[in-house]
């Protein structure tokens, strides 16, 4: 990975600040979370359909953050991850929200030293359906607004013995959907992948302390600008839905992992999760309020 730099990188931090303050704006003013399919309503009210999975994850977690210690600390990862897809009669894009808490806790190679990560995701989309013929295909594709907020403790440590983590990005999602038939039963095999590709992050610089920063008010590059190059950076699931008369079980494979390189610092968060799930599918119509379970 290459290191960041504030005045190559981005040509204008305030412009960017701009347009990042600005989506999140119309994130805190979009619709609550939902997911949808098109549903026949005879009187004028707008009706929309939504898909919502409640899951949790778990699994296994590679965290370095070289401001902390050089070692490398791996152990387990526990997710709770909503994930909500909303869609509109007769529109094709369709706004998709998810927020996950995440706790992690790993040890060094010789087992001496701790180090714990907890951090909370939200993601919003917007995203452009495409379905095929025999509906049995449907692909997504948009943008999307991305932040993170959290942090890592390492217990050895008594000097600095914590490292705040703060990230915004916009950036590219995709998702495919397939549905087919097996042993009598209604399957979908779904994949979606997220990637990050402009935005900030709050660093500390090489040998700086939070004491510099917060107390003395020393700034020296603590928001820096993002992009592949230094921040290359991806999400991953692929899951199985198993469709029952009212219920949808998923079960499937997260795969996260996050990086980057700024102020002479390294950081990683790398999570290979087993996930299993609820998945809710419901019709809400906005005028009369009332809420009608599908599939």
């Amino acid at each position: 990975m290459k290191t960041c730099n504030m005045r190559t990188v981005l040509p204008s931090l305030h412009h960017l600040l701009k347009v990042l303050a600005l989506t999140a704006g119309c994130l805190l003013a979009a619709p609550s979370t939902a997911q949808i399919q098109p549903v026949v309503n005879d009187s004028l009210d707008v009706t929309r359909t939504v898909t919502n999975a409640q899951m949790v994850a778990f699994g296994a977690a590679n965290i370095l953050d070289t401001y902390l210690s050089p070692e490398k600390y791996k152990g387990v990862d526990m997710r709770y991850i909503t994930h909500t897809l909303r869609e509109y009669p007769g529109r094709k894009w369709a706004h998709q929200l998810i927020h996950e808490g995440s706790f992690a806790s790993g040890n060094d190679r010789n087992e001496k030293n701790s180090m714990m990560a907890g951090y909370y995701h939200f993601n919003f989309a917007k995203l452009r359906g495409w379905r095929w013929p025999d509906k049995r295909l449907t692909i997504r594709a948009g943008g999307m607004a991305d932040f993170i907020i959290g942090g890592t403790y390492n217990a050895s440590n008594q000097n600095n013995p914590a490292q705040l983590r703060f990230s915004m990005a916009l950036g590219a999602t995709a998702s495919a959907e397939y549905g087919f038939h097996m042993i009598n039963k209604a399957f979908t095999l779904r994949y979606e992948l997220a990637v990050p590709l402009i935005g900030l992050m709050f660093s500390p610089n090489y040998g700086q302390t939070y004491y510099e920063i917060f107390s003395l008010g020393h700034k020296d590059h603590n928001i820096v600008g993002t992009t592949p190059f230094c921040a290359p950076s991806m999400r991953q699931m692929l899951a199985l839905d198993t469709h029952f008369r009212r219920t949808t079980l998923r079960i499937g494979y997260l795969g996260d992992y996050q990086q980057a390189e700024v102020n002479n610092l390294k950081q990683h968060f790398y999570t290979h999760a087993l996930v299993i799930g609820l998945v809710h599918h419901f019709h809400i119509k906005n005028i009369s309020s009332s809420i009608s379970h599908t599939r």
